[in-house]
C-alpha cells in the first residue's frame, strides 16, 4: 500500500522504520510537527520523525494546522491507501481523515479503552497497573474511540519509568502496526468496536503536575516519580531550592513526617504520609544529576531542611 506516516517524537521511529523496510508497503510521505526553534542560538530542530524521513529521502509535510488547504491538497495528490499514526500530536479534521482509502490508523500505547488520551504510559504507571500494552485502531473525530484492529500486551515492572516502558512498547507496537497494515491490505482484519466499560483518560502531564506531593503515601510517590521520568521530570522544593528527582526507593524501616528530611553519609530520606523514600539521583539547578548523598554534602543539607 501507499502510506503516509504521521508522527513526531522518538517513540514513533521504530514504527516508521519498520514500514520503510517493509517489502509490502511504500511510505510516500511523512506528516510531522513543524520544526522548533530553541536555545540561545535559536537553533532550528527537526522532529525525530522528520530526520529519519530526510535520511531515507522521503517527503516531509509540516503543516502548522492540520486543516491547512495546501496540506489537504498535497495529501490528495499523494493518493495514499492508508495513513498510520504514532504520536503525531495534532487532531485531524474529517476532510483529512477521509482522504486515504483505508483511513488513518493510530498506534496508541495502552489497552484501549483504558487510558485514552495524551499520556497513557504515564497514567498506567501512576495508577499502579500491572499490565498495559498497545493498540491499533481506526481514527475517528472523537478522542481514541475508534474500533480496534489489534493489541499487544506488556507487563509493567516495579522499577519501570515511563521512558523504560515506552521504549519497549515502541518496539512491540511497531510490529503490531506493520502487521495491521498487512492485514488491512489483505482484507483479513475487521476492526472491533471498543467496549463501553473500562474507559479511562490520561491527560497530558504538565510541569506543575509533575511536582511531588509528600502528603501522599510512599507507594504513590514512588509511582508518580517513575511515571513522570524522564518527561516532564519530577521535582520538589527543598527549602527554597527547586530540584529534579530521579526514581526513589521505599524504605519501610524509617518513619518521618511528610516532607521531613533525614540526611546521613550515604543516603537522604524524605517522609511521606506512610513510610519514607530514599532519594536516588538529584539534579539541582544548572547541574547534572548526581546521587542524593553527594548533593547533600555539597549543599550542606541538614535535617532541618524540608521538602515542599
Amino acid at each position: 500500500m501507499r502510506l503516509i506516516f504521521a508522527g513526531t517524537p522518538e517513540p514513533a521511529l521504530p514504527s516508521l522504520l519498520g514500514l520503510i523496510n517493509s517489502p509490502r508497503h511504500e511510505v510516500v510521505a511523512v506528516v510531522t510537527r513543524p520544526d522548533a526553534v530553541s536555545g540561545r542560538g535559536r537553533r532550528v530542530n527537526r522532529s525525530p520523525v522528520a530526520e529519519l524521513a530526510d535520511a531515507h529521502g522521503i517527503e516531509v509535510l509540516t503543516p502548522a494546522r492540520a486543516d491547512d488547504p495546501d496540506f489537504t491538497a498535497r495529501l490528495r495528490e499523494l493518493e495514499p491507501d492508508c495513513a498510520p499514526v504514532v504520536a503525531y500530536g495534532n487532531l485531524l479534521p474529517q476532510e483529512v481523515l477521509d482522504i486515504p482509502r483505508f483511513g488513518w490508523v493510530n498506534l496508541h500505547f495502552s489497552l484501549l479503552p483504558a487510558w485514552r488520551g495524551a499520556a497513557p504510559v504515564q497514567a498506567a504507571i501512576r495508577a499502579g497497573d500491572e499490565m498495559t500494552g498497545a493498540a491499533t485502531f481506526q481514527i475517528e473525530r472523537a478522542l481514541d474511540t475508534g474500533p480496534v484492529f489489534g493489541l499487544v500486551t506488556e507487563r509493567i515492572q516495579d522499577t519501570d519509568t515511563s521512558g523504560d516502558l515506552l521504549a519497549r512498547l515502541a518496539e512491540s507496537g511497531a510490529l503490531l502496526l506493520a502487521s495491521t497494515m498487512d492485514g488491512i491490505e489483505d482484507g483479513a482484519l475487521n476492526a472491533v468496536p471498543q467496549s463501553a466499560d473500562g474507559v479511562s483518560y490520561a491527560e497530558k502531564i504538565t510541569v506543575d503536575a509533575a511536582r511531588v506531593r509528600w502528603t501522599v503515601p510512599a507507594l504513590a510517590v514512588h509511582r508518580h516519580i517513575r511515571a513522570v521520568t524522564p518527561e516532564p521530570g519530577a521535582w520538589t522544593m527543598i527549602d527554597d531550592v527547586r530540584v529534579k528527582l530521579g526514581p526513589v526507593q521505599i524504605d519501610p524501616e524509617i518513619t518521618l513526617d511528610p516532607g521531613q528530611i533525614e540526611v546521613s553519609k550515604r543516603a537522604v530520606h524524605v517522609g511521606t504520609a506512610s513510610v519514607t523514600v530514599r532519594l536516588g539521583d538529584v539534579q539541582p539547578p544548572g547541574k547534572k544529576p548526581m546521587p542524593a548523598a553527594d548533593w547533600a554534602r555539597g549543599a550542606r543539607l541538614t535535617n532541618e531542611a524540608r521538602a515542599l
